[in-house]
């Protein structure tokens, strides 16, 4: 007899996402460092809209076409841009109202691989728990796409994969766990106590740190900052 269970498997990099990918899961993106949590404070502080591109030359059209932009690659906010990746820069009434352009170096990558799924939502510490109660009502499978640094593994979005699916599995058998979400799931489980003590010695945590940007990191390593959830409809992401 098929089993009828929902459900939960993780994706390490949008360069494995058409292996992962089938027309019936909501894919949520993660890229804790920063992206996401960047696009989850937009939100919270009021944006109507943010148009993920994933490259430069894409954003500097939409520059030039009067729109504002935040573009960030190796860590770094790009020379000409209004924004860069830090969810700082979106905090204030400066974006209330207003539609962004938004590149990066992992995150747009896995909104562009997944852009054609049932539906994307954004993923980050900032609004995990909103958006585990919303898949858990939702009831479909679930894709957890890590958006890894350069296509490749990163530890970070590794240990948020797992703590959504600890989260959802709590005492909940109504799904069936793949063996990505459920190795990351034991990760997490290490993690918990200290995410940022665990994830010290990453090398995108490192990296960050090197730019001076330690404060980014703790913020977005913070629970339950926010309760919105961003989705992607219509080519943009809007809140939910």
């Amino acid at each position: 007899m098929e089993d009828k269970k929902p459900k939960i498997d993780a994706c390490f990099s949008p360069f494995l996402y058409p292996v992962y990918k089938d027309d019936n899961s909501i894919v949520v993106i993660i890229d804790v460092l920063r992206a996401t949590s960047a696009i989850c404070v937009a939100f919270e502080y009021g944006v109507e809209k943010i148009i993920p591109v994933a490259t430069v030359e894409e954003a500097r059209e939409y520059k030039q076409k009067g729109f504002l932009v935040g573009a960030e690659r190796n860590g770094l906010p790009l020379n000409g841009f209004d924004f860069g990746n830090s969810p700082f820069n979106y905090m204030g009434d400066h974006v209330k109202g207003k539609t962004i352009v938004l590149t990066t170096t992992n995150g747009t990558q896995a909104i562009e691989a997944a852009k054609n799924a049932y539906k994307v939502a954004i993923g980050s510490f900032l609004n995990i728990d909103s958006l585990c109660n919303w898949l858990i009502k939702e009831n479909k499978n679930i894709l957890l796409l890590c958006s890894g640094w350069k296509n490749k593994f990163n530890l970070e979005d590794a240990v948020f994969a797992g703590a959504v699916t600890d989260k959802i599995s709590q005492g909940n058998e109504n799904y069936k766990l793949g063996d990505g979400c459920l190795a990351l799931k034991y990760l997490y489980q290490l993690a918990k106590e200290n995410p940022n003590k665990f994830l010290s010695h990453s090398s995108h945590k490192e990296r960050l740190a090197a730019l001076n940007l330690k404060e980014d990191v703790r913020y977005c390593l913070t629970p339950n900052q926010t309760k919105v959830i961003p989705i992607y409809k219509d080519g943009a992401l809007v809140k939910m």
